[in-house]
């Protein structure tokens, strides 16, 4: 495990400071021998464990450093979190494909405005607080159970990726709260019915 490097601690960096972190692992050989381990482990380096900067390092670097900024915008975390987080899911396994799960959980506050949004639209009224704990857990259950699932193969050095999305939040609240019967007597629901019969959903 390389020496954390002091970075911008999440969200979208700037280009200087991945140019300027780059540089300081280019002049350290501990460094590169640890990032090329971790890089090996998540999938993103195919070559051997090494302490010289190599252009098929450095492409592995770029990719990382891709799909990092990619899920910082909805979940921030530095280099060295992303990496042991996709070693942790992957199984840290060098052949085969590697499988990565990018679970979004929302939090009481933005759960509570889609919810009193959904409500507003359906019935006409904000959500009480027994609906607000129902529906909340409810939402947070189901993000866990459907997380977005990213698979990535390699075959020489081209990647691809394939990724299955996780719940649409709010087709699923429409969902629990047309079960109701304050939702049911609401001619409103009608269109979701309509949309359950263009599906072929019963």
């Amino acid at each position: 495990m390389p020496t954390i490097m002091p970075e911008q601690s999440s969200g979208t960096a700037p280009q200087s400071d991945y140019t300027q972190f780059l540089s300081l692992v280019a002049k350290n050989p501990s460094l590169i021998t640890g990032y090329s381990k971790l890089l090996k482990s998540a999938g993103y380096y195919k070559g051997k464990i090494t302490d010289k900067y190599t252009p098929a390092l450095q492409k592995a670097f770029t990719k990382a450093e891709e799909d990092r900024l990619l899920i910082s915008a909805a979940r921030p975390m530095t280099r060295d979190e992303f990496l042991q987080e996709t070693i942790d899911v992957s199984g840290g396994a060098d052949d085969g494909p590697n499988i990565r799960k990018d679970i979004r959980i929302f939090d009481d506050s933005t759960a509570r405005t889609l919810i009193n949004a959904v409500l507003e639209d359906a019935i006409g009224r904000g959500a009480t607080k027994e609906e607000l704990k129902k529906y909340t857990l409810a939402l947070q259950k189901a993000q866990k159970e459907a997380p977005t699932v990213t698979t990535y193969s390699t075959a020489g050095d081209v990647q691809t990726a394939t990724t299955t999305t996780g719940i649409d939040e709010e087709q699923f609240l429409i969902q629990q709260i047309a079960g109701t019967d304050e939702a049911k007597a609401n001619k409103v629901f009608n269109y979701y019915d309509a949309f359950k019969t263009a599906l072929g959903v019963r």
